[in-house]
């Protein structure tokens, strides 16, 4: 069953009592607003340089799944062994959705319930992500793709260490060339981290103008809260909503669209 669009707020929290202050509170007219800003000058993008601090046995892995199409990474992430993450998994969650999708959507790692079942976001935080998703008319596996910086739960649903989100950046990097989206959103610190190197506070990324650099051209990208952090600080989610909304008009503008 659908939700209607109040019901989604009203999951997101952004019930009447989220409204933002000299903001409007309608979606829609947040969205258009946010289309106007963003015909004014542009701020100074903030653009990785893949600066990932390789090791020639990284830059080896990096060169086996370089040429891997769909089912052959697959295979090689499910028989994974280059980091412990491995030792205590269930089964590997390489990501799930549209495999040519315009919009991309990554996590942290799996927790225990996606180390279960072998999907991303799913349980609590995966039903948030979902109303997050059809607030801007999105849904699950339809031009959307979700994945992970990690693809094995770490230990106790830990945020992924630096070497972890390392040793498994290959298959990601694998995943956005495969994809090539016309958009990178980022759900949380350790996102950021693994595909742009970047070790701010989300508070100082949010509402810039990021992108993801590699031989093939550059790709919007744009930061946010994860919706596991956003369960336990309920005010943040009129910021995610305002997130989203910026997503939503890069993309606009990214199809051409007015």
């Amino acid at each position: 069953m659908k939700l209607s669009r109040k019901a989604l707020f009203e999951e997101m929290g952004m019930s009447p009592t989220w409204v933002l202050r000299d903001r409007p509170s309608s979606g829609e007219e947040l969205l258009s607003q946010i289309l106007v800003e963003e015909t004014e000058p542009a701020p100074v993008t903030i653009a990785s340089e893949r600066s990932i601090e390789s090791s020639p046995v990284v830059e080896g892995r990096a060169g086996l799944v370089e040429a891997l199409g769909w089912d052959e990474l697959r295979q090689r992430i499910g028989t994974c062994r280059a980091c412990p993450l491995c030792e205590a998994r269930k089964q590997t969650v390489p990501g799930v959705g549209d495999e040519q999708a315009d919009w991309l959507f990554i996590g942290e790692g799996p927790g225990a319930e996606e180390d279960a079942r072998g999907e991303p976001f799913v349980g609590q935080a995966g039903r948030l992500l979902d109303a997050m998703l059809a607030a801007i008319d999105l849904e699950r596996g339809n031009n959307v793709y979700i994945a992970n910086a990690v693809k094995c739960r770490p230990p106790n649903n830990r945020t992924p260490e630096a070497d972890e989100m390392t040793a498994c950046w290959p298959y990601l990097q694998r995943q956005i060339e495969l994809i090539r989206p016309k958009l990178i959103v980022l759900l949380g610190r350790a996102a950021v981290f693994s595909v742009l190197r970047e070790d701010k506070s989300l508070a100082s990324l949010r509402g810039k103008t990021l992108s993801y650099k590699d031989g093939a051209g550059e790709i919007p990208v744009v930061v946010t809260y994860h919706p596991a952090y956003l369960l336990r600080n309920l005010p943040d989610k009129a910021k995610a909503w305002e997130d989203l909304c910026r997503a939503r008009a890069l993309m606009q503008r990214a199809s051409g669209g007015a």
